[in-house]
């Protein structure tokens, strides 16, 4: 098995094009380009259900930063961006309310 290495876009492309240019060779590809075989033949896939673009490495990336959002993925994102808003506002007004609690008990006392 080669050993792991970095590609850069340019160079996933131009594996999988070699690939599919010789008959969905992988190994021949994983040979040449010094990467794994199931790595050449996971881009393959993505490359010919999606494109170029799912070649992208898009690691560490959110849903907000994928280009051209549909409709509905755009009111999921909405959905929890709310939601975690709610969550925050929840914990800040639990906590307002034990501060007043203390504050009462710190007077009368």
């Amino acid at each position: 098995m080669s050993g792991r290495r970095k590609t850069t876009f340019k160079e996933r492309i131009e594996i999988v094009q070699y690939a599919i240019a010789n008959d969905s060779n992988y190994q021949q590809a994983a040979e040449k380009y010094g990467v794994s075989y199931q790595q050449v033949y996971n881009w393959v896939r993505k490359y010919q259900k999606d494109g170029e673009q799912a070649l992208q490495d898009r690691r560490g990336k959110t849903l907000e930063s994928k280009p051209n959002l549909t409709e509905e993925e755009k009111l999921q994102l909405r959905i929890k961006e709310l939601e975690h808003r709610t969550q925050y506002l929840e914990a800040e007004n639990g906590l307002l309310k034990k501060l007043e609690e203390i504050e009462r008990r710190g007077w009368n006392e």
